[in-house]
């Protein structure tokens, strides 16, 4: 399955730094495009709504969809544990934010706007699913 943990832990330490490497990279890059994609979102969209953390995570919902179901075609290079770990556990473990987001609907939900902390979780919920089915599909569909 598409969502089982690949690893390079079959043994060796130039196996095993080869991982990290490739982690640490997909990170840095990341952390990077997430910053500048957030960043412009709120410029463009104004910050009175987490909208740049929404378009972070739906686009980060489709991106793993697509590397989902990529993983799943054999032969695939996201078949093999490298590039795994350098898209989906580092540049989209650095890309997405999960905690952003929930920090951000509970300061909505503090500040007394319940309907948009609500609307916060419904639509980044909502669009985060469909964004990483679509992705999936999209990327089965091609073949792999």
């Amino acid at each position: 399955m598409a969502w089982q943990r690949r690893t390079n832990d079959d043994g060796g330490a130039f196996v095993v730094l080869s991982g990290v490497i490739a982690i640490v990279v997909g990170s840095v890059l990341g952390g990077c495009a997430r910053y500048f994609v957030s960043g412009a979102i709120a410029r463009r969209m104004g910050e009175t709504f987490p909208w740049g953390t929404m378009t972070i995570n739906i686009t980060g919902a489709f991106l793993i969809g697509i590397f989902g179901a990529l993983a799943t075609h054999p032969g695939s290079i996201f078949a093999a544990p490298n590039p795994w770990l350098f898209a989906v556990t580092g540049f989209l473990g650095c890309y997405t934010t999960v905690s952003s987001f929930s920090l951000q609907t509970l300061t909505l939900a503090r500040n007394g706007e319940p309907m948009h902390a609500l609307g916060n979780v419904v639509f980044s919920v909502g669009l985060c699913l469909a964004a990483v089915s679509f992705g999936f599909v999209l990327a089965d569909g091609l073949g792999g």
